[in-house]
């Protein structure tokens, strides 16, 4: 929104999605109205500004490669590890030089935003769309689930002739009909639940006894009891795949690092090389855990060199929500951190790496998580179904790719914490961890009560989020609370996990059970 005022009629706007939009001629109106015929209770111009997002999602109908080829891709995702925990952003202790070499030599999305929680994101990511319209709204008690009626990046790409697979966290679902094998991947070796050993009441677990060190992997459907530390095994098993796949046709490894995700469980070595460095012994913990990740991205891109597939691989890097451990030592500035709705909450690394093809250069756009799906197909030359058109709202990142400077219409971006206590009505906490996001602006309701309780941030002038200047803009005020309400309005009957019924037995130890017995390891 700039200065106040609505983006001109048709610019399209996501991050839920959304087209602000003038007064639209009658036959336009019309159209979303049939559009939106399930949600009759949703205003015309967001029936309107649904249609025409989707409109430009099912643009991306490629015959062909956006590059002219297929590239490989490999997409990183760590685990808590938050936007100031990399030393190419200016961490005054930690050092990451292969991350930054990820930064040095990609395409750096300066202004990439993702959900403030792990299972949210990961939604977000595999479906081009907002978190809550897959109905995951928490990370466990069933609200981490993605539902099982939406198309997935993996098996989009599947579509257009790739080879798929995925290492280490899903946590979009732990029982069979969810797993990552029934939605669109080839290989899989991942753990459950959040995090290696977690186990909570219902369906989000792991195999029991598990620790950081020698885990029981669910690999293609059956336990593999593995040696060595998580991330080097991921990372192990992630490089022996793509040794077994390259040249056949191309590939997309999901690597998503459990790491450096609490529990602190660190290699001493690790844990060494910032134990003089740092007064909390928990922050050399997390930041030995993040140097194990940079020395297997080093390993990883030595690999490619060594196949000769270097220049034919995208190689994307990312972190899945705002900092943590990390952030008593920097956070860039930033206000907030995980599980919080401001900047520091959402902000994320987006590096896109892909030698000869994409020139290295900052973008300082807005840009999110839903835009990564509608991305990767266009590259891959995926021709997306009527379905994913209606799925996805996020929009191509390509122009940006191609020209850090390309035009880029207004948009604005919808942010909720979630995690409302389990058969409580959603209702009660709408503006409990919330925010709303254009290029300049961002609201924030943080309130304990869930009563409405609006910040406006000039987040140009003030990316610390320091000066509430809600008193000199009510009209901004005004039009992005009327954006969230009806954004709001708009994605309760998709919130489909709210009081879903989870299994008596935990699917993780269940299985493992059936497989080894129930003795628990040491």
């Amino acid at each position: 929104m700039k200065d106040a005022r609505p983006p001109p009629t048709g610019d399209v706007i996501a991050g839920g999605g959304w087209v602000v939009p003038r007064k639209r001629p009658a036959a336009a109106n019309s159209k979303g109205r049939g559009f939106m015929n399930g949600y009759l209770q949703v205003v015309r111009f967001i029936a309107t500004a649904i249609a025409v997002c989707r409109l430009g999602a099912g643009l991306l109908r490629a015959a062909e490669p956006s590059f002219g080829k297929q590239p490989n891709i490999i997409f990183l995702l760590t685990d808590d590890q938050g936007y100031g925990d990399l030393s190419c952003h200016g961490n005054p202790i930690l050092r990451t030089p292969n991350l930054d070499r990820l930064h040095g030599e990609g395409v750096r999305f300066t202004d990439f935003h993702v959900s403030p929680t792990c299972s949210p994101t990961r939604a977000a990511l595999m479906t081009g769309r907002h978190e809550f319209r897959n109905g995951v709204t928490h990370t466990i008690l069933e609200r981490e689930r993605l539902t099982l009626t939406a198309t997935t990046l993996a098996e989009i790409l599947r579509s257009a002739g790739y080879t798929t697979g995925i290492f280490g966290k899903w946590h979009l679902g732990d029982e069979p009909d969810h797993w990552p094998d029934k939605r669109g991947f080839d290989e899989m070796f991942v753990h459950g639940a959040g995090g290696i050993g977690q186990t909570y009441p219902g369906s989000c677990g792991d195999a029991p006894g598990n620790t950081y060190f020698d885990p029981a992997i669910l690999h293609n459907g059956r336990f593999e009891k593995t040696k060595g530390y998580c991330t080097d095994v991921f990372f192990g098993q992630a490089t022996k795949w793509i040794e077994s796949v390259k040249g056949k046709q191309p590939f997309f490894c999901y690597l998503a690092t459990n790491a450096p995700h609490a529990p602190l469980q660190v290699r001493p070595e690790d844990e060494k090389r910032y134990a003089d460095k740092v007064k909390n012994p928990m922050v050399a913990k997390f930041f030995g855990m993040i140097a194990n990740i940079d020395d297997n991205v080093g390993k990883l891109l030595a690999k490619l060199q060594e196949w000769d597939i270097e220049r034919d691989t995208l190689f994307i890097f990312m972190n899945d929500n705002g900092g943590t451990v990390g952030v008593q030592v920097y956070n860039a500035g930033m206000r907030g951190q995980k599980v919080t709705p401001w900047l520091g909450g959402t902000r994320a690394a987006a590096f896109w790496r892909w030698p000869g093809t994409l020139k290295p250069a900052d973008v300082d756009r807005l840009s999110s998580h839903i835009d990564v799906l509608p991305t990767l197909a266009e590259i891959a030359g995926a021709k997306l179904t009527d379905k994913v058109k209606e799925q996805v709202e996020g929009r191509s990142l390509l122009p940006l790719l191609k020209d850090p400077k390309a035009d880029w219409p207004e948009r604005v971006l919808f942010t909720h914490v979630g995690r409302w206590p389990k058969g409580t009505r959603p209702e009660e906490y709408k503006y409990r961890g919330c925010s709303v996001r254009s290029a300049r602006w961002q609201l924030v309701s943080e309130s304990k009560d869930g009563k409405k309780a609006w910040q406006l941030f000039d987040v140009k002038a003030d990316p610390g989020e320091k000066t509430d200047v809600a008193d000199e803009h009510p009209a901004v005020v005004r039009e992005l609370d009327r954006a969230y309400d009806q954004w709001w309005s708009s994605v309760q009957p998709q919130l489909v996990n709210e009081n879903a019924p989870g299994p008596k037995v935990n699917p993780f130890r269940e299985l493992y059970e059936r497989q080894f017995g129930k003795a628990v390891p040491p």
